[in-house]
């Protein structure tokens, strides 16, 4: 895979506003918010898309969730409610071929995605 935007964040060649680190992956502050909280979760392993995952990913995957969750408790937006996305592909709204994780939260969300209207029962 080629350098991407996301591999130079790891690498600390570009800066970010990153929340969180370990040794699986890190988040940051997505640069374009579309909610008030607005942080994108991503492996330390490139990965172009959800298309390019083996099995041996799953555990990488599942940790992605399992930190996104523990920002949210941390950040005291989980009991509110947050939207967690993973695009696969151009028409999906992918913009940066490395796997990554958004977490949105601060406001309430429509459904479908691309609306306002909360979705009715």
């Amino acid at each position: 895979m080629s350098e991407t935007l996301f591999s130079k964040i790891i690498n600390r060649e570009i800066p970010a506003d990153i929340v969180y680190e370990d040794d699986r992956c890190l988040a940051f502050k997505d640069i374009n918010p579309q909610a008030p909280v607005h942080l994108l979760v991503i492996p330390k392993k490139a990965i172009a898309t959800i298309n390019d995952l083996a099995p041996e990913d799953r555990e990488l995957v599942g940790h992605l969730f399992l930190v996104a969750a523990k920002l949210a408790k941390d950040m005291g937006f989980d009991d509110d409610g947050y939207r967690t996305v993973m695009n696969c592909g151009e028409n999906a709204g992918q913009t940066v071929f490395h796997l990554h994780l958004h977490l949105l939260a601060g406001k309430p969300f429509g459904w479908p995605p691309y609306t306002d209207r909360m979705k009715q029962a």
